[in-house]
Parts: C-alpha cells; sequence; structure tokens
C-alpha cells in the first residue's frame, strides 16, 4: 500500500503551485511541476483509490460479474494501458486483468492472470507448476467463480471500448467451457465508465493541470515569441512543442496556430483542421487561434483560445471582434445549460443547437470528453461535419463526475474586413451531474500581443 502521507505530500505540493498561480494571475504563473518519482506516487495512490472506491460501483451499475481484459505487450487495450501502475510503461509477455464482485461485499476481487503481479495493485494468480498454459488459469478462476456474467472489451462504437484483438478473443472461446458462452456480454458501458469516470482526487489535480496549459499559451502567445512580420505560426508551434519538452510534460497531438485577418480567403474547416499552410508570416492586425494540448499525471488538457496582435497605436481589440467573441463565450453558456444527468450527447447538441438559432447564433458544436484519452470515452457532442447528431457515441448518455473539452465555435461578420470569421473556443470542464464547471475557468476576451 502506498502511504497516504506521500500522497499528502505530492498533492500539497501541486496545491501549493495553484495558490502561488491564483494569488498572481489567473491563467498566467506555471504551477509547481513533480519530478517523476512524486508524479508516480500520485499516479499509483489515484490508481489503488479508483480500483479499491470506484471500479466497484461501476461493475455494480452496469451489472457485470467479472470483467477480463487480455493484452499482449506493446498492444495493449487502452483501458489496460490506464491500469498499470507507474513503473509499468506497457504490458508484460501476454496481462491478463480479472476483476471480480464479491458475493456480499462491496468490494471486488483483484488478479492478474500473469507471470508477474502487477505492481501491488493486481496479485498474481497464475501458478505454472499447477496450470502450464495460460489460459487454463484463467478458466479455473473462472470456473470457481462461476460468474453469471463475464464482461469482455468488444464494442462497435467506442474505440476506447474496442480493446479485445481478435487472436486473444479467438482463445478466449477456444478455452472457454461450452456452458460459459452464452455469459459473456460487452464490457463497453463498464469500459466507458472506468474511462469517463473521475474520482475525487482527480478532480482535485484537474484545475492545476489545465492551469499549466493556459500557462504555456500565455507565454507562447506574447510578445515574448512573436514578433509581428518576423514570427511565424509554424515558429509559435515548435515553440509550444519545445516548451512542453522542456518543461517534462507530454502532449498528445500537435498543436496548431492560425490566422483569420483582413484578406479574401474565407473560413474552412478542412483548411483549420488538416489542410492549414505550413507557415504564415503574423502580422499586426491578426486574429491568432491557437488549439493545444498536454498530458500530466495521465490526464488531458484540449484549449484553443484567442489572440489579436496590436497595430501601431492600437490599445484594444477592435470592437467587431470583442463581439464576435461574446458571442461564442454565450454558446459555451449555452451548450453547458443543455447538460443534464441521463442525456444523450445528441439530445444535447440538438437543444443548444435549436436554442443558438433561436439567438441568432450561427453555431458548430464539436464538443468531446476528455480525462486519460483527449478524445476520451464517453458521449459525442456534434462533430464538425455532423451537425445533427452521431450515430452511436452520441447515443451515450452523461454521468455525473465526466469531463468535457467544451469544442464549438460561432461564426460573425467583421464589416471592416468585408467577410465572415468563425471565433473558435475549447476549454476543459466537468459536469458533476448538476451543473457544469470549467476546471480553470475559460477565457473573458480576446487576449492582445502585446498584453
Amino acid at each position: 500500500m502506498i502511504e497516504k502521507s506521500t500522497f499528502r505530500h505530492s498533492m500539497c505540493l501541486l496545491l501549493l503551485g495553484i495558490a502561488f498561480s491564483v494569488n498572481i494571475n489567473a491563467q498566467t504563473a506555471l504551477p509547481i511541476i513533480l519530478d517523476e518519482r512524486e508524479r508516480g506516487r500520485v499516479v499509483d495512490e489515484i490508481l489503488e483509490d479508483r480500483l479499491d472506491n470506484l471500479l466497484p460501483k461501476l461493475m455494480e451499475r452496469e451489472d457485470i460479474d467479472m470483467w477480463i481484459i487480455i493484452s499482449r505487450e506493446y498492444n495493449e487495450d487502452p483501458v489496460m494501458k490506464t491500469m498499470l501502475p507507474s513503473t509499468w510503461l506497457n504490458a508484460r509477455r501476454r496481462t491478463i486483468m480479472v476483476f471480480s464482485r464479491i458475493e456480499d461485499s462491496t468490494g471486488i476481487e483483484k488478479l492478474a492472470i500473469a507471470r508477474y503481479s502487477v505492481g501491488r495493485l493486481l496479485k498474481g494468480a497464475w501458478n505454472i507448476d499447477v496450470y502450464p498454459d495460460q489460459w487454463e488459469a484463467l478458466i479455473d478462476v473462472i470456473v470457481r467463480q462461476d460468474p453469471q456474467s463475464i464482461g469482455i472489451n468488444i464494442s462497435e462504437h467506442f474505440a476506447l471500448a474496442d480493446g479485445l484483438v481478435h487472436t486473444e478473443y479467438d482463445a478466449l472461446f477456444e478455452y472457454l467451457p461450452s456452458k460459459y458462452h452464452n455469459r459473456i456480454v460487452s464490457a463497453e458501458g463498464l469500459s466507458i465508465a472506468w474511462l469517463e469516470t473521475r474520482s475525487e482526487k482527480e478532480l482535485a489535480i484537474y484545475p492545476m493541470i489545465c492551469r499549466m496549459g493556459h500557462s504555456i499559451l500565455q507565454e507562447g502567445l506574447s510578445e515574448k515569441v512573436i514578433h509581428p512580420g518576423i514570427t511565424s505560426t509554424d515558429d509559435v508551434v515548435w515553440w509550444l512543442r519545445n516548451r512542453v519538452t522542456e518543461l517534462g510534460l507530454d502532449t498528445w497531438f500537435h498543436p496548431t496556430v492560425s490566422i483569420q485577418r483582413k484578406d479574401s480567403e474565407n473560413f474552412d474547416h478542412l483548411r483549420t483542421f488538416s489542410k492549414r499552410p505550413d507557415e504564415r508570416i503574423i502580422q499586426h492586425g491578426d486574429l491568432l487561434h491557437v488549439d493545444f494540448g498536454i498530458t500530466y499525471l495521465r490526464l488531458n488538457t484540449d484549449q484553443q483560445q484567442h489572440f489579436y496582435v496590436l497595430k501601431p497605436g492600437e490599445t484594444e481589440v477592435p470592437s467587431s471582434l470583442i463581439e464576435a467573441f461574446s458571442r461564442t463565450r454565450r454558446l459555451q453558456d449555452i451548450l453547458t445549460t443543455a447538460f443534464k444527468d441521463g442525456k444523450s450527447g445528441n439530445k444535447v447538441l440538438e437543444e443548444a443547437l435549436a436554442q443558438a438559432q433561436s439567438e441568432g447564433i450561427v453555431a458548430s458544436i464539436y464538443t468531446h470528453p476528455i480525462g486519460f484519452h483527449g478524445h476520451a470515452a464517453g458521449p459525442t457532442i456534434g462533430l464538425w461535419d455532423q451537425q445533427g447528431g452521431v450515430s452511436g457515441r452520441g447515443d451515450y448518455p452523461l454521468f455525473p463526475n465526466t469531463a468535457y473539452s467544451i469544442e464549438l465555435n460561432a461564426s460573425s461578420e467583421i464589416p471592416e474586413w468585408g467577410k465572415i470569421i468563425r471565433i473558435m473556443l475549447e476549454e476543459d470542464g466537468v459536469f458533476d451531474g448538476s451543473e457544469f464547471w470549467y476546471l480553470d475557468g475559460r477565457q473573458q476576451g480576446i487576449f492582445t500581443i502585446p498584453r
């Protein structure tokens, strides 16, 4: 067991970083970043807490008696990756995890049918002298416990819940006695629940992780890095990548920086997401958009913000851009107000778009869950090219204590530019079952360069 005092010590460092940054200026100062050993302690304490206190409730909710997760080294099930201790960067050989509900108890039994125990969290239960074949060792556990429902990770709509590869699936059924075949069920709901539900300990540190992302953006999209007429968008992108590496953090996608300005170029989603020019020189009067995310303590951020490069003599953002920004902030409120426990992602999308239309907002919503993965498991609330709803993933309902990247845009006409622009915002937050709140606040207005 990990000493509680070590977790409290690590948390004190994290919270000290948050307090320090709050006292200076929200979204500016960088919180303290733990060294690798301290990170490992936090990761393992959180994982132990999730397995002991969260997983039993989720297995009961999804009515699964036994959950079997099978992976081979370097080809891990996405769920298994989140269950490995900090010192395990991959599975070893073939690793089989078995989680079983204990009759007349609120706890679960956690076993590893493998040559090793999985850290201190899953006890190794393969006696090779008794069962030379690993599959026979697994079948022995199944027969002895005689579960009525056996969940395996297969899913049509959710890739993150579809981690059981074909060869392992075939081997399982080859060895499994026929009486258990009809007890095999998809663990899709359980997999998603495990991935999407945030524990109290995770919610305690997630705001600090989002603060880190905001702080890096404040530094990178500033006069420290950007010199109009010289600096390119690609220069800023690679500055962000280098800064993440210097800080000992990770990113789950390559950041992007794009420009909207007074020219003949019209907004195009494909250009925004995949066909952007390699680099453009940043000029005075440009409206910059950045899409950026980091990974820390196994949790991810996804943030989009806007910055305006002041022209000589200018001291503030033009009023038409301020109005456009306010319109997208209003769209954020419309969307998060539609969140309700049990409501599907498609229903949330439908209601939010209808309300936006009634207010004269030309909206596009493409919000996704976030957590262990950037584009995480849970309800999809629109895709930029599917504003009528998303089959399968959009039908999944909202549950309490789940996190989302509120990603969307609203279009506005800028008269002095003679064109329509899109203000594209993205901020991370949590739905607690009754209301939505942003983990580190959200951008209040377009930032200027220089500040």
